[in-house]
């Protein structure tokens, strides 16, 4: 028979003393992870773009643990200066959700595709995410010399990633890269007590793919290729995030969590 003191305990993730920076964090899959994170007892920080309204919402919702900053991760130095504020706000910082990302919604094929659209989706998706894991990494190992504490970067990355995406090579290309970078960084980073993994959504009932799942034809073709039948939704994205930066992952580094509602497109 099961032990019942066993069977009574609570089973809690807790992100308790904890600071996370959490980009993109105004709306969808970010906000989902700022409130689940906020549940779990951290402070967190969360960059906007232009979503000022929902930004200040969910300021007023989350209260004083919970802090904003507008900014627009197309270049490293704004990276770099997120990284800072979020130390100069709440002491420390201990994760980093690199959550933000531009889908360009209209199928463009190669030879069509410009050289601004490229480069714009590789800054905002990969140089951007560059950017940030370099400064906390720093933060992170200036700390490891006074608490010893695990550090934890989770990168969300996209099915399109491990499959590619056609007419959207430039997405592929960006999500791909940054499986890369979780491999290479969570064996160099790993005897530093810095954990380094990636959650690979598939589709999800967000702002930016909503231009696809409200399309009659598309959306049927989309979930067509869902055995679960529907898209996901922000808060099953962010539970794995929160997952991810907790103890009891605490031999999980190096990881593709895929959440995609059982499309599974890798080996």
């Amino acid at each position: 028979m099961p032990n019942v003191k066993l069977r009574e305990m609570p089973v809690t993730l807790s992100l308790a003393g904890r600071v996370a920076l959490v980009t993109g964090g105004s709306r969808g899959i970010g906000a989902a992870t700022v409130r689940l994170f906020i549940a779990a007892g951290a402070q967190v920080m969360f960059n906007y773009q232009s979503s000022k309204t929902q930004a200040d919402t969910l300021l007023a919702e989350l209260g004083e643990n919970c802090a904003a900053a507008a900014c627009d991760l197309k270049n490293l130095e704004s990276a770099n200066a997120l990284v800072d504020e979020t130390v100069k706000r709440f002491g420390r910082l201990d994760i980093l959700v690199a959550n933000h990302g531009i889908w360009p919604a209209n199928d463009e094929p190669i030879e069509r595709m410009t050289d601004v659209q490229w480069r714009t989706t590789i800054a905002v998706n990969l140089d951007s995410v560059f950017s940030l894991v370099r400064r906390s990494v720093a933060q992170f190992k200036k700390q490891q010399q006074l608490d010893r504490k695990p550090s934890h970067i989770v990168i969300v990355s996209s099915t399109a990633g491990q499959r590619g995406e056609a007419f959207h090579a430039d997405y592929a290309a960006s999500k791909g890269a940054v499986i890369s970078m979780v491999k290479g960084l969570s064996t160099e980073l790993a005897r530093d007590g810095i954990y380094v993994n990636c959650v690979a959504p598939g589709w999800v009932a967000t702002d930016m793919s909503k231009p696809a799942l409200n399309d009659e034809a598309s959306r049927e073709k989309i979930l067509a290729a869902i055995p679960l039948g529907r898209a996901g939704t922000p808060e099953e994205i962010a539970g794995p995030i929160l997952f991810l930066c907790t103890p009891q992952a605490g031999f999980v580094t190096g990881e593709i969590f895929n959440v995609n509602g059982g499309a599974v497109l890798v080996g």
